[in-house]
């Protein structure tokens, strides 16, 4: 059995082994095709099947940005960002992506919300500087509902709250990557708004909002405040449709063990090591996203303030 400290040698050369990566292309192609399709015909598709349909194909597309920012599916990192270049969410620059998603793989760092650049975790001195409305919206996105619902925004605030200073600063990585995402959004209102004639505001509606919130939801418990950093990595054990929408990642305590591993290969290896995979992390599992959400609707996973940051 291979060790849960190590990655299993062969299998990352054998994923190596390949210039191309074919199973991920296809995922590209049929996400690309399917928003074509979707926006194309979108004046004669009801309100309710795009919503659903919209969500999924951007959100899709996230868990698509999330395979290149870990080499995939070419050796070769600037076909990567091209096959992931269209910003179906508009809101969040592929390179700032990629520069946070590296750092929080630090996992002696992982859930530290002073290192951790995807922690929901705020220190103790943090909560007290701020008010009571802030105090209520965050303890509303530790909800499932508050997470879909408030997320989206609250995510957006935390970017330009985050981004604007180094803008301000004439920090050059910040400024690349955000003149990179002008056309990588241009492209998108291009397609949207001048062929398709969507209105911007209901792409934003029907499409951006709703698939960004879905990315969360995936989010929502990937990761818990834990004195052992195996035990901080979730396992959902979500079927295929879930599953394929985040290419695996709800998987997550194994991306983290073994970050290099193309999408397609991981539940072959959860099956295979599965009683150990969880032994290893505290049986940190959910039985899918369904009892995530109904635990969690409506109270909160966690606390807000990080139990070892006070």
């Amino acid at each position: 059995m291979t060790s849960l400290n190590h990655p299993a040698p062969t299998s990352r050369t054998r994923s190596r082994e390949r210039a191309v990566e074919w199973p991920t292309v296809l995922v590209a192609t049929a996400i690309y095709a399917g928003f074509a399709a979707l926006t194309w015909f979108y004046h004669a598709l009801p309100w309710w099947l795009i919503i659903p349909a919209g969500a999924y194909l951007v959100a899709w597309h996230g868990s698509l940005q999330h395979e290149a920012v870990h080499g995939h599916p070419t050796r070769w990192r600037h076909l990567n960002e091209l096959l992931v270049f269209p910003s179906l969410w508009l809101w969040l620059p592929y390179r700032v992506y990629h520069d946070t998603h590296i750092a929080h793989h630090r996992e002696q760092r992982l859930t530290d919300p002073l290192d951790d650049p995807e922690s929901y975790y705020v220190t103790a001195e943090q909560w007290r500087g701020c008010g009571r409305g802030m105090h209520c919206l965050l303890w509303i996105r530790n909800t499932v509902a508050g997470r879909l619902l408030i997320g989206p925004l609250l995510a957006v605030w935390g970017l330009w709250r985050r981004e604007l200073p180094q803008l301000l600063r004439g920090q050059r990585g910040a400024i690349k990557a955000w003149a990179l995402h002008v056309p990588a959004c241009a492209v998108v209102l291009l397609w949207t708004v001048a062929v398709c004639d969507i209105p911007l505001e209901e792409f934003i509606l029907f499409f951006a909002y709703p698939g960004t919130a879905l990315t969360l939801l995936r989010s929502f418990a990937e990761h818990q405040a834990a004195t052992d950093p195996q035990h901080r990595s979730v396992v959902v054990e979500a079927a295929w449709p879930m599953a394929l929408l985040y290419l695996n990642n709800n998987l997550h305590v194994l991306h983290h063990r073994e970050p290099d591993q193309p999408w397609y290969s991981l539940p072959s290896r959860y099956r295979d090591e599965r009683h150990a995979i969880l032994i290893a992390n505290g049986d940190y599992r959910f039985r899918g996203y369904a009892e995530l959400i109904a635990r969690y609707l409506l109270w909160p996973k966690e606390p807000v303030v990080h139990p070892e940051a006070q």
